[in-house]
């Protein structure tokens, strides 16, 4: 099946490169004691894509997604969400960034003793003040929205399987309607049928939403079928970033080795067309 809006791909294939820019990070460095992380690193996120983030294990790809976020200080570099330089924003303006965007971290995050209903009224709790019964309301459209059943609106997070799991934080992600939603690792520890169903959950909320999706990932499923670009960490900087096809021709040995090597899968280019 292919996942992605063949015409909103295209689209972003025949942009000029500025195209609309929603996330822009230039120059970033991030430090933790002595040992430095990333070195004025560069990437763009263009409005409506899906961009699939790839690295080895500990280069640092949760570390830009948690700094760009501000959970993380970095040394230098800008940072600006929908145009706006988030360190010089003032308070009001950095409420109104924070309630455009929706992050989903990995393995959930889901607060343990709140019921899944409860858990997605979170970031409604925090930014809103809505009756009971509307935010009862829209909490339960979240809940549709992302695939679960009504009465998993009532369950903890202990009583649901990963998959639930994974689509009730989604769920929490999307309570205040963003226009960029971040995922790091959504599918790991997923069985391969629960992560397909995933992704293509992802693309379709995309495509009816007009979402932004940054995508922390090691699935290859993922890149191939969901993600409009890629970009790979290496070296403490992007090392490559384009479509999957600009990955499959790539010389950079880390990149060949990831997308070509034993367990890359065989992609019949002619089916994508």
């Amino acid at each position: 099946m292919k996942l992605r809006n063949r015409k909103k791909a295209v689209a972003l294939a025949d942009d000029t490169g500025e195209g609309d820019i929603v996330l822009s990070a230039h120059d970033i460095s991030v430090s933790f004691a002595d040992k430095l992380i990333l070195d004025k690193l560069s990437l763009d996120i263009r409005r409506g894509e899906i961009l699939g983030f790839v690295g080895a294990s500990g280069a640092g790809k949760s570390v830009l997604l948690r700094t760009i976020l501000g959970l993380t200080r970095k040394q230098s570099g800008t940072i600006k969400l929908f145009g706006v330089d988030i360190e010089k924003a003032d308070d009001a303006e950095r409420l109104r960034i924070d309630m455009r965007l929706g992050v989903l971290f990995q393995h959930g995050a889901l607060f343990s003793a709140l019921t899944v209903l409860e858990n997605v009224q979170v970031p409604m709790r925090e930014y809103l003040d809505l009756p009971r019964k509307l935010m009862d309301e829209l909490a339960m459209l979240k809940v549709e929205l992302v695939g679960l059943p009504p009465d998993a609106a009532q369950k903890f997070p202990s009583e649901l399987s990963g998959g639930m799991i994974k689509r009730a934080a989604l769920a929490r992600a999307l309570a205040l309607d963003p226009d960029i939603v971040f995922l790091d690792e959504p599918t790991s520890g997923l069985d391969p049928i629960s992560a397909a169903e995933f992704d293509e959950l992802v693309v379709k909320l995309r495509d009816t939403m007009d979402l932004t999706v940054y995508m922390v990932t090691h699935d290859l499923d993922t890149l191939f079928t969901a993600c409009d670009r890629v970009a790979v960490l290496g070296k403490k900087k992007v090392l490559v970033e384009g479509t999957i096809d600009d990955m499959l021709k790539s010389e950079e040995p880390w990149v060949k080795s990831y997308f070509r090597g034993k367990r890359a899968r065989q992609l019949d280019l002619a089916a994508r067309a």
